[in-house]
Protein backbone atom coordinates (compact mmCIF):
# COMPACT_ATOMS: atom_id res chain seq x y z
CA UNK A 1 0.00 0.00 0.00
CA UNK A 2 1.12 3.38 -1.29
CA UNK A 3 1.79 5.94 1.65
CA UNK A 4 1.82 9.83 1.42
CA UNK A 5 2.81 12.62 4.11
CA UNK A 6 2.21 16.38 2.39
CA UNK A 7 4.14 18.78 3.91
CA UNK A 8 2.95 22.77 3.67
CA UNK A 9 5.00 24.80 4.62
CA UNK A 10 6.55 28.61 4.82
CA UNK A 11 9.85 27.89 4.24
CA UNK A 12 11.44 27.88 0.77
CA UNK A 13 12.60 24.71 -0.25
CA UNK A 14 15.88 25.20 -0.83
CA UNK A 15 15.87 27.05 2.12
CA UNK A 16 18.35 25.73 5.47
CA UNK A 17 14.80 25.00 7.47
CA UNK A 18 12.94 23.11 5.59
CA UNK A 19 16.49 20.91 4.94
CA UNK A 20 15.70 20.38 9.05
CA UNK A 21 12.15 19.87 9.17
CA UNK A 22 12.62 16.78 6.48
CA UNK A 23 15.45 15.79 9.01
CA UNK A 24 13.90 15.64 12.05
CA UNK A 25 10.82 14.26 10.02
CA UNK A 26 12.64 11.66 8.75
CA UNK A 27 13.98 10.39 11.81
CA UNK A 28 10.25 9.52 12.89
CA UNK A 29 8.79 8.80 9.91
CA UNK A 30 8.13 5.16 9.10
CA UNK A 31 10.41 3.80 5.88
CA UNK A 32 7.10 2.70 3.46
CA UNK A 33 5.98 6.93 3.53
CA UNK A 34 6.74 8.89 0.18
CA UNK A 35 7.35 12.56 0.88
CA UNK A 36 6.07 16.00 -0.80
CA UNK A 37 6.63 19.18 0.09
CA UNK A 38 4.71 22.66 -1.01
CA UNK A 39 5.47 25.56 0.00
CA UNK A 40 3.92 28.77 0.54
CA UNK A 41 5.24 32.45 1.13
CA UNK A 42 5.89 32.91 4.95
CA UNK A 43 3.06 33.56 7.09
CA UNK A 44 0.69 33.12 4.52
CA UNK A 45 -2.39 31.20 6.22
CA UNK A 46 -4.30 32.05 3.20
CA UNK A 47 -2.40 29.87 0.70
CA UNK A 48 -1.83 27.03 3.37
CA UNK A 49 -5.15 26.67 4.11
CA UNK A 50 -5.95 26.62 0.09
CA UNK A 51 -3.31 24.14 -0.20
CA UNK A 52 -4.78 21.88 3.03
CA UNK A 53 -8.02 21.49 0.98
CA UNK A 54 -7.44 20.75 -2.02
CA UNK A 55 -4.81 17.54 -1.11
CA UNK A 56 -6.80 17.02 1.68
CA UNK A 57 -10.43 16.43 -0.53
CA UNK A 58 -8.94 14.65 -3.06
CA UNK A 59 -10.69 11.52 -4.25
CA UNK A 60 -9.36 8.06 -3.75
CA UNK A 61 -8.08 7.82 -7.12
CA UNK A 62 -5.87 11.11 -7.11
CA UNK A 63 -4.04 10.07 -3.58
CA UNK A 64 -3.22 7.02 -1.65
CA UNK A 65 -5.68 5.65 0.82
CA UNK A 66 -3.05 6.39 3.82
CA UNK A 67 -2.24 10.17 3.88
CA UNK A 68 -1.27 12.77 6.20
CA UNK A 69 -1.00 16.25 5.79
CA UNK A 70 1.64 17.88 8.08
CA UNK A 71 0.90 21.66 7.86
CA UNK A 72 3.02 24.55 9.65
CA UNK A 73 2.89 28.36 8.81
CA UNK A 74 2.42 30.01 12.27
CA UNK A 75 3.30 33.58 12.26
CA UNK A 76 1.95 33.76 16.06
CA UNK A 77 -0.40 36.64 15.27
CA UNK A 78 -3.31 35.43 17.63
CA UNK A 79 -1.68 37.16 20.41
CA UNK A 80 0.01 40.90 20.04
CA UNK A 81 1.39 41.05 22.80
CA UNK A 82 5.27 39.77 23.77
CA UNK A 83 5.55 35.85 23.79
CA UNK A 84 6.57 33.85 27.13
CA UNK A 85 9.25 30.99 25.94
CA UNK A 86 8.44 31.46 22.55
CA UNK A 87 4.60 29.83 22.76
CA UNK A 88 2.65 29.45 19.78
CA UNK A 89 -0.84 28.96 18.67
CA UNK A 90 -1.95 25.43 19.00
CA UNK A 91 -0.93 22.03 16.95
CA UNK A 92 -4.22 20.27 16.30
CA UNK A 93 -4.83 16.87 14.82
CA UNK A 94 -8.04 16.05 12.40
CA UNK A 95 -9.23 13.44 10.12
CA UNK A 96 -10.78 14.91 7.21
CA UNK A 97 -14.66 13.13 5.50
CA UNK A 98 -11.99 12.16 3.20
CA UNK A 99 -10.21 9.98 5.30
CA UNK A 100 -7.12 12.33 5.33
CA UNK A 101 -5.24 13.14 8.37
CA UNK A 102 -4.55 16.60 9.22
CA UNK A 103 -1.55 17.75 11.43
CA UNK A 104 -1.54 21.43 11.24
CA UNK A 105 -0.69 24.65 13.37
CA UNK A 106 -4.01 26.04 14.34
CA UNK A 107 -2.85 29.92 12.91
CA UNK A 108 -5.35 32.17 11.13
CA UNK A 109 -6.35 30.14 7.84
CA UNK A 110 -4.50 27.18 7.97
CA UNK A 111 -7.44 25.06 8.57
CA UNK A 112 -10.43 26.90 7.03
CA UNK A 113 -10.69 25.46 3.88
CA UNK A 114 -11.51 22.21 5.73
CA UNK A 115 -13.42 23.44 8.27
CA UNK A 116 -16.39 22.08 6.63
CA UNK A 117 -14.72 18.89 6.01
CA UNK A 118 -13.13 17.53 8.90
CA UNK A 119 -14.95 14.51 10.79
CA UNK A 120 -13.26 15.14 13.99
CA UNK A 121 -10.57 17.73 15.41
CA UNK A 122 -8.75 17.20 18.32
CA UNK A 123 -6.16 19.25 20.69
CA UNK A 124 -2.86 17.35 21.21
CA UNK A 125 -0.60 17.04 24.26
CA UNK A 126 2.44 19.07 23.12
CA UNK A 127 4.42 21.83 24.34
CA UNK A 128 4.10 24.65 22.39
CA UNK A 129 6.69 26.99 23.82
CA UNK A 130 10.52 25.96 24.42
CA UNK A 131 11.67 26.96 20.83
CA UNK A 132 11.67 29.40 18.43
CA UNK A 133 11.71 25.96 16.01
CA UNK A 134 8.33 24.00 16.99
CA UNK A 135 8.28 22.62 13.73
CA UNK A 136 11.66 20.83 14.19
CA UNK A 137 12.10 20.30 17.77
CA UNK A 138 8.17 19.90 19.06
CA UNK A 139 6.37 18.57 16.03
CA UNK A 140 8.03 15.49 14.21
CA UNK A 141 8.12 13.30 16.89
CA UNK A 142 4.06 13.67 16.69
CA UNK A 143 3.84 13.52 12.92
CA UNK A 144 5.57 9.76 13.55
CA UNK A 145 3.77 8.63 16.15
CA UNK A 146 0.17 9.19 13.93
CA UNK A 147 2.13 7.98 11.14
CA UNK A 148 2.86 4.32 13.02
CA UNK A 149 -1.27 4.75 14.39
CA UNK A 150 -0.29 5.60 17.87
CA UNK A 151 -2.36 8.81 18.26
CA UNK A 152 -2.53 8.69 22.12
CA UNK A 153 -1.21 12.42 22.49
CA UNK A 154 -5.24 13.34 21.98
CA UNK A 155 -6.37 15.01 24.87
CA UNK A 156 -9.67 17.47 24.06
CA UNK A 157 -12.62 16.53 20.96
CA UNK A 158 -12.81 20.16 19.59
CA UNK A 159 -15.81 21.91 17.57
CA UNK A 160 -14.48 22.92 14.06
CA UNK A 161 -16.66 25.91 13.78
CA UNK A 162 -15.79 27.22 17.56
CA UNK A 163 -11.83 26.97 17.06
CA UNK A 164 -11.58 27.31 13.20
CA UNK A 165 -12.88 30.55 11.52
CA UNK A 166 -14.15 30.13 8.09
CA UNK A 167 -11.94 31.38 5.29
CA UNK A 168 -12.33 35.09 3.51
CA UNK A 169 -15.06 35.77 1.22
CA UNK A 170 -14.45 37.30 -2.52
CA UNK A 171 -10.69 36.91 -1.78
CA UNK A 172 -7.68 35.85 -3.65
CA UNK A 173 -6.74 32.17 -2.36
CA UNK A 174 -3.63 31.00 -4.10
CA UNK A 175 -1.54 32.52 -6.63
CA UNK A 176 -0.27 29.14 -8.66
CA UNK A 177 3.55 29.12 -11.13
CA UNK A 178 1.62 30.85 -14.00
CA UNK A 179 0.43 33.87 -12.47
CA UNK A 180 -3.65 32.32 -12.36
CA UNK A 181 -5.14 33.75 -9.18
CA UNK A 182 -7.02 31.29 -7.36
CA UNK A 183 -10.04 33.20 -5.64
CA UNK A 184 -11.90 31.92 -2.25
CA UNK A 185 -15.04 32.81 -4.69
CA UNK A 186 -16.72 28.96 -5.54
CA UNK A 187 -19.82 27.85 -7.66
CA UNK A 188 -22.84 29.82 -6.55
CA UNK A 189 -20.87 32.49 -4.18
CA UNK A 190 -23.14 35.31 -4.60
CA UNK A 191 -20.48 37.65 -6.27
CA UNK A 192 -20.77 35.21 -9.28
CA UNK A 193 -24.58 35.36 -9.66
CA UNK A 194 -26.15 36.01 -12.77
CA UNK A 195 -22.59 35.87 -14.64
CA UNK A 196 -22.51 34.54 -18.25
CA UNK A 197 -19.90 33.01 -20.20
CA UNK A 198 -18.49 35.92 -22.45
CA UNK A 199 -20.13 38.74 -19.96
CA UNK A 200 -17.66 41.57 -19.56
CA UNK A 201 -16.87 42.48 -15.99
CA UNK A 202 -15.29 44.65 -13.75
CA UNK A 203 -12.89 42.79 -11.80
CA UNK A 204 -10.95 45.14 -8.72
CA UNK A 205 -8.09 43.54 -6.59
CA UNK A 206 -7.17 46.11 -3.95
CA UNK A 207 -7.01 49.77 -5.48
CA UNK A 208 -6.53 47.90 -9.14
CA UNK A 209 -9.67 47.32 -11.29
CA UNK A 210 -9.75 45.36 -14.66
CA UNK A 211 -12.03 44.30 -17.45
CA UNK A 212 -12.45 40.99 -17.47
CA UNK A 213 -14.40 38.45 -19.67
CA UNK A 214 -16.60 35.78 -17.77
CA UNK A 215 -15.16 32.48 -19.54
CA UNK A 216 -16.37 28.58 -19.12
CA UNK A 217 -12.03 27.91 -19.67
CA UNK A 218 -8.68 28.81 -20.18
CA UNK A 219 -8.99 28.86 -23.99
CA UNK A 220 -12.28 30.39 -25.20
CA UNK A 221 -10.44 34.15 -24.50
CA UNK A 222 -8.39 35.74 -26.73
CA UNK A 223 -4.33 36.22 -26.32
CA UNK A 224 -3.49 38.23 -23.32
CA UNK A 225 -7.11 38.95 -22.08
CA UNK A 226 -7.80 38.43 -18.63
CA UNK A 227 -10.46 36.36 -17.49
CA UNK A 228 -12.69 34.99 -14.78
CA UNK A 229 -13.90 31.10 -14.74
CA UNK A 230 -14.53 27.81 -13.17
CA UNK A 231 -10.56 26.67 -12.19
CA UNK A 232 -9.25 23.32 -11.47
CA UNK A 233 -9.48 23.65 -7.53
CA UNK A 234 -11.87 22.96 -5.50
CA UNK A 235 -13.18 19.31 -6.72
CA UNK A 236 -17.18 18.76 -6.80
CA UNK A 237 -17.12 22.84 -6.13
CA UNK A 238 -15.35 24.57 -8.17
CA UNK A 239 -12.91 27.53 -7.03
CA UNK A 240 -13.37 30.14 -9.47
CA UNK A 241 -9.91 31.71 -10.82
CA UNK A 242 -8.47 35.11 -12.43
CA UNK A 243 -5.88 34.13 -15.42
CA UNK A 244 -4.51 36.07 -18.31
CA UNK A 245 -4.55 34.01 -21.48
CA UNK A 246 -0.84 33.74 -22.00
CA UNK A 247 0.66 36.58 -19.40
CA UNK A 248 0.28 37.04 -15.41
CA UNK A 249 -2.86 37.80 -13.90
CA UNK A 250 -0.43 38.71 -10.71
CA UNK A 251 1.55 40.38 -12.32
CA UNK A 252 -1.06 42.45 -14.14
CA UNK A 253 -2.99 43.37 -10.82
CA UNK A 254 0.48 44.48 -9.64
CA UNK A 255 1.05 41.08 -7.04
CA UNK A 256 -1.48 41.01 -4.56
CA UNK A 257 -0.84 39.17 -1.81
CA UNK A 258 -3.58 36.06 -0.77
CA UNK A 259 -6.27 37.69 1.37
CA UNK A 260 -6.90 40.64 -0.96
CA UNK A 261 -10.45 41.38 -0.75
CA UNK A 262 -11.62 40.97 -4.87
CA UNK A 263 -15.07 43.06 -5.91
CA UNK A 264 -16.75 42.63 -9.42
CA UNK A 265 -19.18 45.40 -10.98
CA UNK A 266 -20.89 44.49 -14.18
CA UNK A 267 -19.04 46.76 -17.37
Amino acid sequence: MQKLIHMVMDYAPGDLACAEVVSALAAQIPGDYHWHITSVKSFDTVSTGFVVAQLGNQSDALRPSDTIIYANCAPRKDRREARTNNEGEGFLYGVLKSGVKVMAVNSGYSLSFVREDLAELWKITVDTGGSQFRSRDNFPQLVGRAARGQIDFLVEKLSPTDVIPPPPPAAVGYIDSFGNLKTTMRDGAVELKGLEPGQRVMVSINDVEMAVTVASGSFNVQEGDIALSPGSSGHGCKYWEIFQRGGSAWQTYRKPRPGSHISIRVA
